[in-house]
């Protein structure tokens, strides 16, 4: 493994950063941060010589020329802008779900799912790297996943709908997906006293964990949108 790897969550709300030595913190971002102002944040906070490389899990789709779509919850200018240039070092952006999926994979066919402020979905298949746009497509009522997972649904429905829609989004795609293990991450998972039948608790930290095991030497994971033939 690298020495040194720089791993950055970018949200809605704050840009959570970790070094594989230890180092973390965080600064706010929000609806006006840039690409470019993310990147001034990080370099006027930390030294280039504090790491070897980076992971940035971002709040949207990407494929592997990076995002390629604008976030919603942030400013724009993020499709189109060279990360490497920028920092000078080695850099993979991964969907944000994808990189917490990553770090609680334990084999197998998993499901991960991001309870946030939006909801976030990634499928790994032996170690494959799937991250799904799975939020926006229709639910139930005329509404979609994310108008029920996501935190606008616990804001609008409230803690028991929202509990059930979980439950129901379980067994919908467990046998959709085809999958043995399904995990549930992101900020909102706390909230769930008891877990759906046949899933286990995610961990913010997982996240760190998975942006660090991109740059694992043995190279095990790879990811579907840079699978050629």
């Amino acid at each position: 493994m690298m020495k040194r790897v720089l791993v950055l969550d970018v949200g809605g709300t704050a840009v959570k950063f970790y070094i594989s030595d230890g180092t973390k913190g965080s600064f706010l971002s929000g609806r006006e941060m840039t690409a470019e102002q993310m990147c001034a944040n990080v370099l006027r906070l930390l030294s280039k010589d504090d790491y070897d490389a980076i992971t940035i899990g971002y709040p949207g789709p990407v494929n592997d020329k990076g995002p390629i779509s604008e976030p919603e919850l942030l400013g724009p200018g993020w499709v189109g802008y060279d990360f490497t240039i920028r920092f000078g070092k080695p850099v993979e952006v991964i969907n944000d779900a994808a990189m917490q999926a990553i770090g609680s994979y334990a084999g197998g066919r998993m499901l991960f799912l991001g309870l946030g402020t939006g909801l976030g979905t990634c499928l790994i298949i032996n170690y494959v790297v799937i991250p799904m746009e799975v939020a926006n497509l229709p639910y139930k009522d005329g509404k979609s996943y994310g108008d029920f997972l996501a935190q606008r649904g616990l804001d609008k429905y409230g803690e028991e709908v929202w509990l059930q829609a979980i439950e129901d989004v379980v067994r919908l795609f467990r046998p959709a997906f085809v999958v043995e293990d399904v995990v549930l991450g992101g900020g909102n998972v706390n909230r769930l006293k008891k877990l759906p039948p046949g899933t286990r608790k995610g961990d913010n930290s997982m996240a760190f964990s998975g942006g660090v095991l991109v740059w694992d030497d043995n190279r095990k994971f790879r990811f579907g949108w840079k699978l050629r033939g």
